[in-house]
């Protein structure tokens, strides 16, 4: 029997209700929002240009990508599978059923296309552009498959397509993509009236996420066993984390994690770009001893990028050990001494566990006769610094390292910002052509074995200082459930997680 005209027919009414599920969330009052600390801030929502770790775990929430990657670092098809039809051409297929972009309109073959073009565009500055630079050509051979055409072979090159795909239309209209982002995740963005808030949505059930700067951990602990935020994940100094275990109102889930702590040096500096003071900086470091007091172990000390079980990385490689007499013989040999010590501007962020880890280092630094004038900014400043090379040593961390392209990106002659993210500015042609060479390489053996060979060159130069991979921590009130914990650090888990009213209680 068919319906009157004017009459909504039942699936109508089921579609419309969806729609609306969608926009704000289907069912009686407004859809649960969870609202999860953070440290810092997003800079930045356009997958083309985003590099700081905050954005780029928001990012993954609100883009698709055509590739990702399983939990041994090997590629796998995200938005699309893959064949390669001969060593110099990749053809991906997009899943049928994909989701459109959050404004409507449907993703297809031209937006990957734009998207990438854009990114390989001198002129646009991505810093993903030097990861992608064996990239000749990318065409739509239809609506749903799309061509990369390469200049060289590169066996790896299916995982360095993890860019978020952006909508063609928006990318000619010019549309600020940074602060109005408009992806096709499973979350899409709802505001941002601030850096203290940033609001997204899920799209399978209409639940909020909002996003809460607070950089100081003590408080930003208070703040959930208050009740005033429902979960927080990472940077919390080891004794507040302990602390937090012994608290009935909160969960606590924690795991060995792939981030990558490291000092940076200024290559061109005239006191950190000589190689005797930067190893001397190595050998006065105790990381031990900062691993033991300051991160009651939720840390293992790091002698490079990637983690000793990713394939291609170095099991066999140390970092320099902590030896105070070798320290102070380097720095004699490089005219320091009692009279006329090493002076160092140290920067770093304002973050309270990274300016006590900081404190902790200049200390150490200063047993070996290195006067160290320590540094703190807020994020924005602190990190526009070491994008520009202003500075001469600072603390970061890499996280969510998959791929090992992440030697082209930091490491290359040809990646210094903003062509990528080699803001030491060091240039080293053992390095370039070796990294040359094991993309060129036929097989993931052969590349391991030049890979490591660059993993050695850094070691022997010391651009970085390795320090340690950091465990992954996430606390939540009850109420949240099922979020798992991934050891990038990334907030996946917010996609299957779910949460209720008693995430709302406050701790008596």
């Amino acid at each position: 029997m068919s319906a009157a005209r004017g009459t909504p027919t039942r699936s109508a009414a089921w579609l419309a209700c969806a729609l609306w599920l969608v926009a704000a969330g289907c069912g009686a009052g407004e859809p649960q929002v969870l609202r999860f600390g953070i440290a810092n801030a997003p800079e930045n929502l356009d997958p083309r240009t985003a590099t700081d770790a905050a954005s780029t775990r928001v990012n993954r929430l609100l883009y698709a990508r055509l590739v990702d990657f399983d939990e041994q670092f090997r590629p796998v098809p995200a938005l699309a599978r893959w064949e390669q039809i001969t060593p110099l051409r990749y053809r991906f297929h997009l899943r049928d059923g994909r989701r459109p972009f959050h404004d409507g309109t449907p993703l297809t073959a031209q937006d990957v296309v734009a998207t990438y073009r854009d990114v390989l565009d001198p002129a646009g500055g991505s810093p993903h552009r030097g990861s992608l630079h064996m990239v000749a050509a990318v065409d739509a051979l239809d609506a749903d498959t799309v061509e990369f055409t390469l200049s060289a072979p590169d066996a790896l090159f299916p995982g360095r397509l993890v860019v978020g795909i952006l909508p063609r239309r928006a990318l000619t209209a010019g549309r600020a993509l940074s602060r109005e982002p408009v992806g096709s995740g499973p979350f899409r963005f709802v505001s941002w009236p601030g850096p203290e808030r940033l609001r997204i949505q899920r799209l399978d059930d209409g639940a909020m996420v909002e996003f809460q700067r607070v950089s100081r951990p003590d408080v930003r602990l208070l703040k959930l066993l208050r009740g005033e935020l429902d979960a927080l994940q990472g940077d919390l100094p080891p004794e507040l984390l302990g602390w937090l275990q012994r608290q009935r109102e909160v969960q606590v889930i924690e795991r060995e994690g792939t981030t990558f702590a490291y000092l940076g040096f200024n290559m061109r500096d005239p006191v950190t770009g000589d190689p005797r003071v930067r190893r001397a900086v190595a050998h006065a470091l105790d990381r031990d001893a900062i691993i033991r007091h300051l991160w009651a172990g939720g840390a293992r000390p790091a002698s490079g990028v990637l983690t000793p079980d990713h394939w291609a990385g170095h099991p066999a490689l140390a970092a320099p050990a902590h030896d105070l007499d070798a320290a102070r013989r380097l720095l004699a040999e490089a005219g320091y001494g009692p009279g006329r010590p090493a002076r160092l501007v140290y920067k770093t962020s304002t973050n309270p566990v990274r300016v006590r880890i900081a404190s902790v280092i200049q200390h150490q630094l200063s047993r070996a006769g290195i006067e160290v004038d320590l540094r703190t900014y807020d994020w924005g400043t602190f990190y526009g610094d070491i994008k520009s090379g202003n500075f001469q040593l600072y603390s970061l961390a890499w996280v969510g390292i998959k791929m090992p392209d992440i030697f082209r990106y930091a490491f290359h002659s040809a990646s210094m910002p903003p062509q990528g993210a080699n803001r030491g500015r060091w240039a080293d042609d053992e390095v370039d052509a070796l990294i040359a060479a094991a993309e060129a390489a036929p097989d993931l053996a052969a590349q391991a074995r030049l890979y490591r060979r660059v993993q050695e060159r850094v070691m022997e130069a010391l651009p970085y200082v390795p320090l340690w991979y950091e465990s992954q921590v996430f606390a939540a009130r009850p109420g949240v459930r099922g979020y798992r914990l991934t050891p990038d650090g990334s907030y996946d888990g917010l996609v299957q997680a779910r949460w209720d009213e008693p995430a709302r209680q406050r701790a008596p």
